[in-house]
């Protein structure tokens, strides 16, 4: 990775924003609180340093040039991503050591961490819980900026990993489901195939068990359905479901509590090739505070019971 040259400096960074939010000299060095020719002579620096033009006069101001408007996308992103890093030292310094921010992927946002939180809680009623649902690399990212704590979810690859450390709890399976009624549930053995005749719900692209569905669908020679709808929205995909004949497959734990109650239906289909490891990571190398320590041993025990075979289904994968 190139050396960033040592000549450049934030202040060069912030006066080259001003300046192409303004357009003008005169505004920006009021904004920046400093005179016109220290802009004009900061701005010069920077053109020095990167050997390019920046921005070209016309009648109207200062415009950026096609290098410029490249270094204003990437120093923009930098500007604002170490506001944040600054910021996220400032909260957590401020934080009392009984606060604990924890993210989670929605599957164990309603299947393992409710029981979870409610026994830290009853443990410790100083402890203040923030906890933020989402995907699984957005999560990480949060966790790796220090915005986050911990973060409950699936193993992510390689690349995503690095400087994190993964314990697995537990295997979790994908689902399909429907809703009581649906037309496949009639049918004596139904076939993987035979869901492409409806409108099929599954996670976006992006989502980290995508790959685990596709793989799915692929081993069980299932057609192009007749739509497909991608989301990772389980309110929606719950009430789509509700009024039409749509399929949903979706992570085991985030339709548990309707299946157990017989609000959805899984369909009897073999999905074992779908499991994937759901565990806590954390920032390598750091020991955990004690409020940490204490919520990670719950979420150990509370995850044990997830693994204990049922007797109505055999063993938990």
């Amino acid at each position: 990775m190139a050396t960033l040259d040592p000549r450049i400096k934030i202040r060069h960074l912030q006066c080259f924003l001003e300046v192409a939010r303004f357009g003008q000299v005169g505004r920006a060095a009021e904004q920046l609180h400093v005179t016109q020719p220290a802009v004009s002579k900061t701005l010069k620096e920077l053109e020095q340093a990167l050997k390019t033009r920046l921005f070209a006069r016309t009648p109207r101001g200062l415009v950026l040039t096609p290098a410029g408007e490249r270094f204003h996308d990437h120093a923009a992103t930098g500007i604002v991503a170490l506001q944040q890093a600054v910021e996220s030292v400032r909260q957590e310094r401020a934080l009392p050591e009984t606060s604990l921010r924890i993210g989670a992927l929605p599957t164990v946002a309603a299947r393992l961490l409710p029981a979870a939180v409610e026994e830290l809680v009853a443990t410790r009623s100083d402890a203040v819980v923030d906890l933020v649902s989402g995907p699984n690399r957005f999560l990480l990212e949060r966790l790796k900026s220090r915005e986050l704590d911990l973060v409950v979810g699936r193993l992510a690859d390689p690349d995503s990993m690095v400087g994190l450390a993964f314990e697995q709890l537990y295997s979790e399976c994908m689902s399909v489901v429907v809703r009581p009624g649906h037309p496949l549930l009639v049918e004596p053995v139904p076939e993987p195939a035979a869901i492409a005749r409806f409108p099929l719900l599954l996670p976006g692209e992006r989502d980290i068990t995508r790959p685990l569905v596709d793989r799915w669908l692929l081993a069980n020679r299932v057609p192009p359905p007749v739509r497909r709808i991608e989301t990772v929205s389980s309110d929606f995909a719950r009430a789509f479901l509700a009024r039409t004949d749509a399929v949903w497959i979706i992570s085991q734990g985030v339709v548990a509590r309707e299946l157990a109650a017989g609000g959805l239906v899984a369909l009897p289909f073999d999905t074992a090739i779908t499991a994937g490891p759901v565990g806590m990571t954390m920032r390598a190398g750091e020991r955990p505070a004690p409020i940490l320590a204490l919520f990670t041993a719950i979420v150990r025990r509370r995850a044990a019971a997830l693994r204990e075979p049922d007797p109505a289904r055999g063993a938990d994968t």
